[in-house]
């Protein structure tokens, strides 16, 4: 017996929907608006102050541009309803957008990394210019307006249960970091140690690579149909154990689908009940499940009669 009430909303956008895209807009503007100014200004104290740090930071902010559009994209696209080519819905776009952030994180950082390992190796330590304050300004200003934009972009992501959005939060930290090293190495140039400044464009690329990676994983993982681990299951089961009618939980499966789970649950209950009587159990538990955990898309209940 399988317990299955979708609701049809229809092609008419509801209140919270709207409320939804508000936010994603929001957000979006927020980070391709302030990741652009940030870059230009980036850029421009890179040159300026002759800092290759400052220089490679600017590329990583004007990355961040590209990741934050490609997710509103995803989740703009992870909120279309679910038509007759894909009826269980668009939640893994998020997850297409989540690997391709991953991909310009891991492209960003293995260039900014070789940029400076080959300063390093070069030798010629002596040549290599010595930045100006400007750089060591661009470097302070950077990295407060970007945890900024890491905590707005967490909040929301928060908010809209998207992962990628919360990608690109990480994004921002990510850069926020990349700075914090390029303070450090322009600063060290600027007391008498030039390589200092090739020596952060190394740290920023490790510290992107671990964003990337986490990224990547995480956007694999949901791809999977990945579990969503014993202790979820565990309470879930008991929360199910729990209702009215119900004898045991016989096997439960959970998997991830992009932001949203979906359940197959096998449950004993009387043996004796008349099939409306079982059937309407079913669909309690159902609309329990589904009010109870935010999370759920979808659970399919199969009944089992209980054992004598």
């Amino acid at each position: 017996m399988t317990a299955n009430q979708e609701k049809q909303t229809g092609n008419v956008p509801t209140k919270a929907e709207m409320n939804e895209n508000a936010i994603i807009q929001r957000i979006s503007l927020v980070g391709i608006g302030g990741n652009i100014a940030l870059s230009a200004f980036k850029l421009f104290a890179g040159i300026a102050g002759s800092s290759g740090a400052m220089v490679s930071d600017a590329v990583h902010s004007l990355s961040d541009v590209f990741a934050t559009f490609i997710a509103f994209l995803g989740v703009r696209l992870s909120k279309k309803a679910a038509d007759s080519e894909h009826p269980y819905g668009h939640e893994r776009f998020e997850c297409v957008a989540s690997l391709l952030l991953g991909v310009i994180l891991l492209a960003t950082g293995l260039g900014i990394g070789k940029a400076g390992l080959e300063n390093i190796l070069a030798g010629s330590y002596e040549a290599l210019a010595v930045p100006s304050v400007i750089a060591l300004a661009a470097a302070i200003i950077s990295i407060v307006s970007k945890e900024a934009m890491y905590w707005y972009t967490r909040h929301y992501a928060k908010v809209l249960n998207s992962p990628a959005f919360m990608a690109d939060a990480w994004h921002h930290r990510s850069d926020a970091f990349s700075s914090v090293g390029s303070l450090i190495g322009i600063g060290g140039a600027m007391l008498g140690f030039p390589v200092m400044d090739s020596v952060a464009s190394v740290v920023i690329c490790l510290f992107i690579l671990k964003v990337a990676y986490d990224i990547l994983k995480d956007a694999i993982v949901k791809m999977l149909d990945t579990s969503c681990g014993e202790d979820y299951e565990r309470e879930l089961a008991a929360y199910v154990s729990a209702q009215e009618d119900v004898v045991r939980v016989d096997l439960l499966h959970s998997r991830m689908f992009g932001n949203r789970t979906y359940i197959d649950m096998e449950l004993q209950v009387d043996g004796e009940l008349p099939l409306r009587e079982a059937h309407a159990i079913a669909e309690r538990i159902h609309d329990s499940v589904e009010a109870r955990f935010s999370d759920v898309k979808h659970i399919t209940i199969h009944l089992n009669p209980a054992l004598r």
